[in-house]
């Protein structure tokens, strides 16, 4: 394991033309500390876990003291923000520290969040609050222990320094990690100012970054696109399937590498509604959670227009219709697995949708009932009362647990097998709203074990936890309507 100085920089965003991004110094809190280090942010990176005791680490990663081969810059992009174009957004408030080769041949962005006012600040101060940077840590750890694919934690640092938001809040930075930081909405800044050369070089680049086996390839560039596709479409198939709504599914928040990126006001699902709306700013539920697949598909149509200077209409259309079939298949793959099947067959899709009828007319806990799922009792005999329970009436349920049990009969399915199979399939603990709030308010008295314990938690969703039960409960009342917007 390695040190702070033994850090290896291969800053290839920097060495692009100059108009892809500006060169910033970051201006750092004066009083700077760690104040909470992701484990396995230190492993991916390959650090020594004794290095976040050093004082160095929260000048190096606080930006006050750049290690030798750092460049930190800003990050030029647009984005259809709630679907109106917005043609120069960029790291506002964000900063590439650098480029780091880790020891198993990864690559993994430094990205510092509130280090300070860069060009693309529009007159903000460029810093980030506690309640935003201690979302972030937490949900980016706890989707990738669900296996979703999305950016990752470092650590967060504190600050006695005040912000100013709707009211006077604590200051903080976060230190995410993602192999690249490139979105949507880099493509369609370079698009919308009509210069296609800049769309070529970023795409070659991303292409020769994270799609070698494209690089050099004739029609490399449609080839590119489709796949693009398929990995929005199994990212969001895999955040329907585990009840994750992002809240703000701008283009600018749209990772072109099929990565959960920029968590702001995000929800998991707790009573099933499939038109739950996370986001306090979303008037319209444009962005509710049964609206994602079509939102996806509505930005990524919005990526192949930014991309008609190396691709045909005619390709870019080919890769959007595969878009719904890939979501869909991906969606039904992943059920399936929730529900402990291992063959697919043509009635699937209407098991599961009247399962979820039920759901949603009974407000059953998503998480809770799939994880009482688990030990289902498939004999014929079996009441199954830790799961009827959750429907009034349970007639409904009773009806569908008949069918289930038959389909479960017909592939030779064996209880005991399938539920330690299930055990790694349905977490008992998801990252909801009045868990995050609890740590946040912890963390705002300045006590960040709870952040700790929280992170620790979500970093191993699957397991039994003896004593840390309540974490996996339905919200209490005073959880129950927290507000979570845009500024969140």
């Amino acid at each position: 394991m390695a040190s702070l100085e033994q850090l290896v920089f291969d800053n290839s965003y920097a060495r692009l033309p100059p108009g892809f991004a500006a060169r910033v110094a970051p201006a750092p809190f004066p009083d700077a500390r760690v104040v909470s280090v992701n484990p396995a942010g230190l492993r991916l990176l390959g650090l020594d876990a004794g290095e976040a005791t050093r004082p160095e680490f929260a000048r190096v990663f606080g930006g006050a003291t750049p290690l030798p081969g750092m460049e930190p810059l800003a990050m030029v992009y647009a984005g259809h923000q709630f679907g109106v174009y917005v043609p120069r957004l960029g790291d506002g408030r964000a900063l590439l520290l650098g480029e780091v080769r880790a020891p198993d041949g990864g690559r993994w962005d430094l990205h510092l969040k509130g280090g300070g006012p860069t060009p693309f600040s529009r007159g903000g101060d460029g810093r980030a609050v506690l309640r935003s940077t201690v979302r972030e840590y937490l949900a980016g750890e706890a989707l990738h222990a669900l296996g979703i694919p999305t950016t990752r934690a470092l650590c967060i640092l504190g600050s006695g320094t005040p912000v100013y938001r709707e009211q006077v809040e604590t200051g903080a930075m976060l230190v995410r990690l993602a192999p690249s930081h490139v979105r949507f909405g880099t493509f369609e800044y370079f698009h919308h100012t009509e210069q296609p050369g800049h769309v070529a070089t970023l795409a070659d680049h991303v292409i020769a970054a994270h799609f070698p086996h494209l690089a050099g390839q004739e029609g490399r560039h449609a080839r590119f696109f489709a796949e693009v596709v398929e990995r929005t479409a199994d990212l969001v198939a895999r955040w329907q399937a585990v009840g994750f709504a992002h809240g703000v599914m701008n283009t600018d928040n749209m990772s072109i590498l099929g990565l959960t990126l920029d968590y702001g006001p995000y929800g998991f699902l707790d009573d099933f509604d499939p038109g739950f709306i996370c986001n306090h700013s979303d008037d319209s539920g444009r962005y509710a959670f049964d609206q994602q697949p079509r939102v996806a598909l509505w930005n990524l149509a919005c990526l192949g227009e930014a991309l008609l200077t190396l691709i045909s209409e005619d390709e870019a259309r080919a890769s959007l219709t595969l878009f719904q079939p890939t979501f869909a298949r991906h969606f039904l793959a992943r059920m399936r697995e929730k529900l402990g099947l291992t063959e697919g067959r043509d009635e699937d899709r209407e098991l599961v949708q009247d399962l979820f009828g039920l759901m949603a007319g009974s407000h059953v806990d998503y998480t809770r009932f799939f994880r009482a799922l688990n030990r289902f009792d498939s004999s014929p005999e079996a009441r199954n009362d830790a799961l009827r329970d959750h429907f009034l009436p349970p007639g409904g349920f009773d009806t569908w647990a008949a069918r289930y049990r038959a389909r479960l009969e017909s592939e030779g399915s064996v209880d005991g097998e399938r539920h330690a199979r299930l055990d790694r399939v349905n977490p008992k603990y998801v990252l909801r709203n009045w868990v995050a709030q609890q740590a946040i308010a912890r963390a705002q008295e300045g006590d960040f074990a709870e952040v700790d314990r929280v992170l620790a938690l979500m970093s191993a969703p699957f397991d039994e936890h003896p004593g840390q039960e309540a974490y996996a409960e339905s919200p209490p009342t005073w959880g129950r309507h927290l507000v979570v917007s845009c500024s969140s």
